[in-house]
């Protein structure tokens, strides 16, 4: 369980650096708490963080439960091309949000495949 538990913790990292990023986007574009429109590119970075929090919300628990089934070194996998994705997804989305699907996708899939596996261990045990 320490990969997950160091994956995890990762996650919860770059959820963070994501606000930072959000803060400093206030700053940068002039954007005043707490509004949330204004500028494109603040609103970029406000949906990057916002995105990363909806499905970090979904992974973090299938992590978790999945380990309880099979082995950890598979949910810490899942959870750490999550993480790439998100990076991919941030960067691909801030500079030009039409090429964020790889990132997306590397950031959902892994989610399902630890959801169908999470479900699958609970049935079978």
């Amino acid at each position: 369980m320490n990969l997950v538990d160091i994956v995890t913790v990762l996650v919860i990292l770059q959820f963070l650096v994501f606000g930072s990023l959000v803060g400093r986007a206030r700053g940068k574009y002039g954007v005043k708490a707490p509004a949330v429109t204004g500028s494109e590119m603040f609103e970029r970075t406000y949906r990057v963080q916002m995105n990363t929090l909806e499905i970090m919300v979904c992974l973090v628990p299938a992590m978790y439960i999945a380990a309880r089934y099979w082995t950890p070194v598979f949910p810490a996998a899942a959870g750490a091309v999550y993480l790439v994705g998100r990076v991919i997804y941030c960067q691909a989305y801030i500079s030009a949000p039409e090429r964020r699907g790889l990132g997306f996708m590397l950031s959902v899939l892994p989610v399902f495949a630890l959801l169908f596996a999470a479900l699958a261990g609970a049935l079978l045990a």
